[in-house]
């Protein structure tokens, strides 16, 4: 862990190489967020729930809504470049995703609910990639920048515990 609120566990950096034992570590902790997540959350008041992990960010709810948008997001991602040539994937907004005034009244469980069901189904199929599969691309279409699903298990796995760092340091700092 860093000190820094925004990325308390560092950027994500791809290892220059990434070996079968890489991606299977990196599978094993997307499997783990789900329950890790809400066992970190249980317990947590409406009050808590909506405190920003930092000043300016977002709300530990706001936090709790997004990773399910994001994490289906590049579940179907997968599928592009697993049933696509190098396809242009469609970008979202996420901070004004987790702005939408439904957000707040939507129950944090149903968040849970989905991330741990899309994660159930997303190992699923990352278990079954091949070297061929996990060579596969597609690209972002506000940048050109080109990923490849070899790289993309690591950044989902860092996504995962960088969100769910932030929401453990908030409850160190508060004391909760």
């Amino acid at each position: 862990m860093t000190g820094n609120l925004s990325y308390p566990i560092g950027p994500f950096v791809a290892p220059k190489n990434i070996d079968q034992a890489q991606i299977d570590s990196w599978i094993q902790e997307i499997a783990e967020l789900p329950a890790k997540f809400s066992a970190t959350i249980t317990g947590l008041s409406n009050d808590q729930l909506d405190t920003p992990y930092r000043p300016g960010g977002w709300t530990v709810r706001q936090v709790i809504h997004h990773l399910p948008d994001s994490h289906i997001g590049s579940y179907c991602r997968f599928h592009w470049a697993l049933t696509e040539d190098n396809p242009t994937i469609k970008a979202y907004d996420e901070k004004a995703w987790a702005n939408l005034s439904y957000q707040k009244e939507v129950p944090i469980e149903s968040s849970l609910g989905m991330l741990d069901h899309i994660h159930a189904r997303w190992v699923v199929l990352m278990k079954k990639l091949t070297d061929t599969d996990l060579e596969k691309t597609y690209v972002h279409p506000e940048d050109g920048k080109v990923y490849i699903l070899r790289e993309v298990v690591g950044m989902y796995a860092w996504h995962g515990n960088h969100h769910l760092a932030h929401v453990v340091n908030l409850k160190k700092r508060m004391d909760w």
